[in-house]
């Protein structure tokens, strides 16, 4: 049997219209390596303050190749959790069937008041509650990344995989960059899923932003074809209204 091929994701969260120049930065830099992005969009956060040169670059990636995903809604947790912790909940990781829904419906409108649609989507950091996903199934969505793989919610298949970043975690950032880019480069020569996440203040560092690079150059090297979300659970189908 011929080796498996490895395939290399790579996420940009955090969008906003102040720090869409790291982001288009960042694009520049992987489109010159051939590598599309898979953009986490969360409607209320960077459809905040000056929407318009946000949609703008959004639009514009989507053209030139790039996937989009619904990042949340507001990346807010729940009222109920917030008296009851210290560290803020991610906004999806808990919520029963019910919540998760209205916190979906409510994303969709503004989705659609910005005029962008998608059927995938990602939790904030990574962490979905199974009434989430029950409420992703019944509004349509037709994918789920989490922080151990990539769901395709109309068959039940689950693409195996862990995201890595940074700060998932309490270790110093130079660890972090030097786990990004040899767990990269450890999965593509094993032809697993390379699943790098970065966020726009993580591109504020030269640091993190180097190492993002080179874990994409060594997945490549290794032979890691470079996809994006969407293409894993193809064919795709319309997201539901």
């Amino acid at each position: 049997m011929g080796s498996v091929t490895a395939r290399l994701l790579v996420s940009l969260s955090g969008i906003n219209a102040w720090t869409l120049d790291r982001g288009a930065d960042l694009s520049d830099e992987l489109a010159a390596r051939g590598v599309p992005l898979s953009l986490l969009f969360a409607p209320r956060v960077a459809g905040a303050g000056q929407p318009r040169p946000v949609l703008s670059w959004v639009r514009e990636r989507r053209a030139a190749g790039d996937a989009l995903l619904q990042h949340g809604y507001d990346h807010a947790a729940a009222p109920r959790e917030r008296t009851i912790v210290i560290r803020k909940r991610a906004e999806f990781a808990t919520l029963p069937t019910h919540e998760a829904g209205l916190r979906l419906i409510a994303a969709g409108a503004a989705m659609e008041r910005l005029g962008l649609e998608t059927d995938g989507f990602v939790p904030p950091r990574w962490l979905a509650s199974p009434g989430t996903l029950v409420a992703l199934r019944r509004t349509g969505f037709s994918m789920c990344a989490d922080l151990v793989g990539v769901r395709d919610l109309r068959t039940g298949a689950v693409h195996r995989g862990r995201v890595q970043g940074f700060g998932f975690g309490e270790r110093t950032e130079p660890w972090w960059c030097f786990a990004l880019v040899m767990g990269a480069a450890r999965s593509a020569r094993r032809g697993g899923m390379v699943r790098l996440a970065v966020d726009t203040a993580d591109l504020a560092r030269s640091g993190p932003r180097q190492a993002l690079l080179d874990a994409v150059d060594i997945a490549l090297h290794h032979g890691a074809r470079a996809v994006t979300y969407p293409e894993l659970v193809r064919p795709r189908s319309a997201r539901v209204a």
